[in-house]
C-alpha cells in the first residue's frame, strides 16, 4: 500500500468515527420546544458508542451513557407549567436548548384542512394575523416526507415558531384558533405539532400496529419494505403521464398566446367563472387559454395590487402584459396573487389565464371572488372573455401496464397514500414524547370508499395509542362538513357514509367528535372558516382533557322505537334542550320503510325527543337526518348553538 492510499484509508476512518462523535438530538426537541406538564420528560438521542451524557436542566444535573449501537435516553422528573428555561446536554460536545416551555402539547394530523395555514385564509384573518401575540402559543410544522420501508429514527427538519404577529402565519388555522381559546382560558403554553399533508388518505396514517386486523394491509406492508419489488412496479408504471415535450399551441408558436404583442385570431366568447363543459367545449381535457383586455384607472397605475381568481380547476398561470404574475399546481388552493409595482398600466391591460384540466370538468368555480383591487381601487374580472383550446389530452388507459411482463396488474405506488408511510416518517421519530391529546381533521380523501372509514379509524386511534404508550389519550377529530351541490330529494351519498362512520368512531373510549355539517362551503373542500372547526374543538379538549362540566357536542343519535307509523328518535348531548336554529319546523329528515325508498318526512321536537314521520310510510324502519353531501338546511341543535350529527338509524 503506498504513502497516498494509507493517508486517504485514515482520512476516511477519521471521518467516519467523527459521524458518531457529536451527541445528539431529536429535531423536535430544539430551541422554543413545548414539554408536556405533568408527566415524565423523556429525552433521547444519538452519540460515540458508550460514551458518557450529562444533561443540566432546571438546576440539576441527569446523567446516562450512550449504548453500543450509540443511542441514549434519559427521563426527567414531571414539572408543572412554567418557563423559559434552558437545557444543556453534554458529551464529546455540547448543545444548548433555549426557550423551553412547560405546558400541553397536541398532536395535529390529517389533511389539507389540518394543514391550511392562517396565510392562506388572511383576507377572513387579517385581524388576527395582526393582533397576534400569544409567545406560548408554538407550533411546530412537520416537514412533509414519507417512508415505505420502515419507521425513520427522526424527523427532517423543522422549528418552534411563536404565535406573534406575522410568525403566526404559518400555523394551521384550525390548530392555532384550538390553541388560543384553551390558553385564553388557562394561560399555559401550548405546543402544536403538526404532522398534516394534504390529499392523504388515513391508511397513510396509520401504524403497523393498527392494522393487526387487516392481513391484506399487512402484506402490502411487508411488500414495500422489498426495495426489489417496489422497483419493479415503478417500471412497470410511468412516473410522468404528461408529455416530455409540450404540445401546447399557446406555447409552441411563433408567438407564446401570453404575449403583450400576439394578436389572437378565431377565438370564442366564454364567461367567467364557469366551467367550460358547460359553455359549449364537450369533454376537454386539456390546456384552454382565456384573454381578455381590462380596462385599469390611472390611479391603480404602477402600483402594487393583488388579483383575487376564485378557484380554478385544475392548474392555471395568469399573465398581465405578458408578465407571469402568478401559478397554481392543483385545483384547491383559493387564487390570491399579488402583482408587483409597474405592472399595471392606465387604460388597456391584456389579462390572460392558461387553464390546465386532467379529470371532469375545467375551468372557474362560481360564487368566487374574481377581481383586481389596490388599497382604495376595485376593477371586476367577471363577465365576457375570450378563449381557444391549446392542447387536447388523450385518455389514458392505465390497465395496460402489467408487472414484470405477466398478467398481474401493477399496484401503483404512490409513497404519500400507502399504509403507514406517514405515519412511519411523521409521526413514529416522537412516539417518545408525551401528549396531552390528538386533533384529527381528515377523511377527504376516503369518501371513494366509505365504508372501510369505520375500521381505519378504530385502528388509527388505538395503534397511535399503543405506540405513544398512552392508553387513554383524548383524541378529537372534526367530522366533514357540508360540501358540494345541494341535495333537495333525499339521495345516496358517501360524504354522508363518511361521517356516519366518524360518528360510529365515537364507541372509542375518550373521545369526541366536532360536527361542522354547518360550516363547509358548496364550491370548496376547503372552507374559509377554520375558527369555529378550532373552536369547537378546543370546546371537547375542555372536557375531555380539562374535565370541565360543560356541553361540548351538539346532539347525537342514540336510539329509536318505533310507534304506530312514527319513529321517536332520542340523543346524547341534548345540553339544555333541542331547538331548530333557525326557529323554523325541523327539516332535513326523511324516512323509509323496509325497501328503504327515502322520502321526505315530517318531524317535531317533544321534551328531548325528535317524532319523525310521513303519512304514506305505514310501517317505517329507517330514519336519516342530514344525510346528503350538502344538506339544504339541517336545523337541529342543542340551545348550547352545536349542530346536530347527521346520522342514520339502523334496523334492530
Amino acid at each position: 500500500m503506498n504513502k497516498f492510499k494509507a493517508l486517504l484509508i485514515a482520512i476516511l476512518v477519521i471521518q467516519s468515527t467523527n459521524l458518531f462523535s457529536n451527541v445528539k438530538l431529536p429535531k423536535l426537541i430544539s430551541d422554543g420546544v413545548v414539554l408536556q406538564r405533568d408527566a415524565k420528560i423523556p429525552l433521547w438521542g444519538w452519540a460515540s458508542p458508550n460514551e458518557k451524557i450529562i444533561v443540566q436542566f432546571n438546576k440539576k444535573k441527569y446523567k446516562t451513557t450512550a449504548s453500543n449501537e450509540g443511542t441514549w435516553e434519559l427521563k426527567l422528573p414531571k414539572m408543572k407549567a412554567g418557563g423559559p428555561y434552558t437545557m444543556l446536554i453534554q458529551g464529546k460536545n455540547s448543545i444548548e436548548i433555549k426557550d423551553i416551555l412547560i405546558g400541553d402539547v397536541w398532536l395535529c394530523a390529517g389533511q389539507s384542512n389540518m394543514v391550511h395555514q392562517l396565510n392562506i385564509h388572511d383576507v377572513r384573518y387579517t385581524n388576527e394575523i395582526a393582533t397576534a401575540n400569544y409567545p406560548e402559543i408554538r407550533h411546530y410544522k412537520v416537514p412533509t416526507t414519507t417512508s415505505i420501508s420502515g419507521e425513520k429514527k427522526d424527523l427532517e427538519g423543522g422549528s418552534w415558531q411563536k404565535a406573534v404577529g406575522e410568525e403566526v402565519r404559518p400555523f394551521s388555522a384550525v390548530a392555532y384558533f384550538f390553541a388560543k381559546k384553551i390558553y385564553e382560558k388557562y394561560h399555559i403554553p401550548i405546543g402544536l405539532i403538526n404532522a398534516s399533508v394534504g390529499g392523504t388518505p388515513i391508511e397513510a396514517w396509520i401504524p403497523k400496529e393498527g392494522f393487526k386486523k387487516y392481513p391484506d394491509i399487512q402484506k402490502i406492508i411487508e411488500e414495500n419494505k422489498d426495495t426489489a419489488f417496489v422497483n419493479s412496479q415503478k417500471r412497470a408504471f410511468p412516473n410522468n403521464l404528461s408529455p416530455l415535450k409540450t404540445t401546447d399551441k399557446g406555447l409552441i408558436g411563433k408567438k407564446p398566446w401570453y404575449a403583450i404583442d400576439f394578436v389572437p385570431k378565431k377565438w370564442r366568447k366564454i364567461n367567467i367563472p364557469g366551467y367550460w363543459e358547460d359553455q359549449g367545449i364537450k369533454d376537454l381535457n386539456g390546456v384552454v387559454w382565456y384573454r381578455k383586455d381590462i380596462e385599469i384607472p390611472e390611479s391603480m397605475a404602477g402600483k402594487k395590487a393583488r388579483v383575487f381568481l376564485g378557484r380554478i380547476v385544475d392548474a392555471d398561470e395568469l399573465y398581465i402584459n405578458g408578465k407571469l404574475v402568478g401559478k397554481t399546481t392543483y385545483q384547491y388552493p383559493q387564487r390570491r396573487y399579488n402583482v408587483p409595482e409597474n405592472i399595471l398600466k392606465a387604460g388597456k391591460n391584456t389579462f390572460v389565464v392558461r387553464v390546465t384540466n386532467n379529470f371532469g370538468k375545467g375551468g372557474f368555480v362560481s360564487d368566487k371572488p374574481y377581481c383586481i383591487f389596490t388599497d382604495k381601487d376595485t376593477v371586476d374580472l367577471k363577465g365576457y372573455w375570450n378563449y381557444k383550446v391549446g392542447d387536447v389530452f388523450k385518455p389514458f388507459d392505465f390497465s395496460k401496464f402489467k408487472a414484470n411482463n405477466n398478467k398481474k396488474p401493477v399496484r401503483r405506488i404512490n409513497p404519500q397514500n400507502e399504509p403507514t408511510s406517514l405515519y412511519n416518517a411523521m409521526v413514529a421519530p416522537f412516539t417518545r414524547f408525551k401528549l396531552k391529546g390528538i386533533l384529527w381533521y381528515q377523511g377527504e380523501s376516503n369518501a371513494g370508499q366509505p365504508e372501510k372509514y369505520e375500521g381505519y379509524m378504530d385502528a388509527l386511534i388505538e395503534g397511535w395509542r399503543l405506540v405513544f404508550n398512552q392508553p387513554e389519550l383524548p383524541f378529537i377529530y372534526a367530522q366533514l362538513p357540508n360540501f358540494m351541490d345541494v341535495s333537495y330529494l333525499p339521495s345516496e351519498s358517501n360524504w354522508a357514509e363518511l361521517r356516519e362512520a366518524q360518528l360510529k368512531a365515537l364507541s372509542e373510549p375518550n373521545t369526541a367528535m366536532t360536527v361542522n355539517i354547518d360550516l363547509g362551503e358548496w364550491n370548496d373542500i376547503h372552507p374559509d372558516d377554520k375558527k369555529d372547526v378550532g373552536e369547537r374543538m378546543a370546546l371537547a379538549a375542555l372536557k375531555l382533557a380539562y374535565n370541565n362540566d360543560i356541553v361540548y357536542s351538539g346532539p347525537i343519535y342514540n336510539d329509536y322505537e318505533i310507534k304506530g307509523n312514527k319513529v321517536i328518535i332520542s340523543f346524547t348531548h341534548i345540553g339544555g334542550g333541542l331547538i331548530t336554529n333557525d326557529g323554523e319546523a325541523l327539516s332535513e329528515f326523511a324516512i323509509a320503510g323496509e325497501d328503504k325508498q327515502f322520502v321526505w318526512a315530517n318531524a317535531k321536537i317533544e321534551g328531548d325527543k325528535v317524532v319523525v314521520w310521513n303519512d304514506a310510510i305505514a310501517n317505517p324502519k329507517y330514519v336519516r337526518y342530514a344525510w346528503a353531501d350538502n344538506p339544504d338546511n339541517p336545523n337541529l341543535y342543542n340551545k348550547e348553538g352545536l349542530p346536530a350529527s347527521p346520522f342514520e338509524t339502523e334496523k334492530k
